[in-house]
């Protein structure tokens, strides 16, 4: 079994340092086999915040956590003009990642990262032909019994992100990118940027789109909320590439609680869920279930 958590808009620059320190001391205390984050370490793509979540990462790394992490577009700079078109992700590259295309494998997954950050979309993302084709490649590779894992910051699809009837934008050039992840036998795609907790099969959301299981993950440690949802993270548990459980693990104003635990099987149809039943924690809270 890979445990994994998934961490995603970060926000150094507009976080709360009180959340940083207990998202740290959570995963130093459970030791996950790796740390995914995906994407928006900083607010503004300043140098300032680029070092605080440098060294934020540096505590995981002392702690012996390995991660794997992309930009998101809060990494690129939104008002220094000359460098968001010359040099978006230079000080990304310099103090968090120079790979923008991480791939990690061990015996029982294989996880790959595409960075859908761009200069010129603002807040978009998107997905280029070039790393549609790595997709399929890295992928090729992997044995048929292994867990395809895609990561990146824009989720491919459009999903709600509103009380109401809102509907995110999905990414650039969405449907060749479902198209390839389609091919390269994708299990699960990780992505953040919209600050909302979120798991449905690709199948419900999209017609022609894999067997995918779409989770996507809230702010860890932002001060920025979306429809007054709490910080949160997500805690995988991949038993097999048609097995797993996702716990939403949530600030509760003093510690991370557990909040929601949930099964999900692959029948060979579709993605089926099942609430687990845990012991009470103290503390815990009630997550909303999309």
């Amino acid at each position: 079994m890979a445990r994994i958590a998934h961490l995603s808009d970060i926000h150094f620059g507009a976080n709360d340092p009180k959340i940083v320190d207990a998202a740290t001391a959570w995963l130093e205390e459970r030791r996950p086999d790796l740390v995914v984050i995906s994407g928006d370490f900083t607010q503004r793509a300043r140098v300032e915040q680029f070092r605080q979540a440098a060294g934020w990462l540096g505590r995981l790394h002392a702690a012996g956590l390995k991660t794997l992490v992309v930009p998101g577009n809060h990494d690129v700079p939104l008002y220094d003009v000359v460098r968001r078109f010359g040099a978006p992700l230079d000080r990304y590259k310099r103090y968090i990642s120079h790979d923008l295309c991480p791939f990690y494998e061990d015996r029982e997954v294989a996880i790959l990262g595409l960075n859908t950050a761009r200069s010129l979309t603002i807040k978009d993302g998107r997905i280029n032909h070039a790393q549609m084709d790595l997709l399929r490649d890295r992928f090729a590779k992997v044995p048929a019994d292994k867990t395809r894992i895609l990561v990146t910051h824009h989720p491919l699809f459009s999903m709600p992100i509103g009380k109401g009837n809102e509907w995110s934008e999905a990414v650039g050039q969405h449907a060749d990118a479902v198209r390839a992840a389609c091919e390269a036998g994708v299990h699960v795609a990780l992505a953040g940027h919209f600050h909302r907790t979120y798991a449905e099969a690709a199948q419900k959301m999209v017609e022609h789109s894999g067997g995918a299981l779409v989770i996507q993950a809230g702010t860890a440690t932002s001060t920025r909320l979306r429809n007054a949802e709490p910080q949160s993270f997500n805690w995988l548990h991949v038993r097999r590439n048609n097995e797993m459980e996702l716990q939403v693990i949530v600030w509760d104003g003093a510690a991370f609680r557990r909040a929601s635990h949930v099964e999900y099987r692959h029948d060979g149809d579709g993605w089926a869920s099942r609430d687990m039943v845990d012991a009470p924690m103290v503390g815990e809270v009630t997550a909303r279930r999309a």
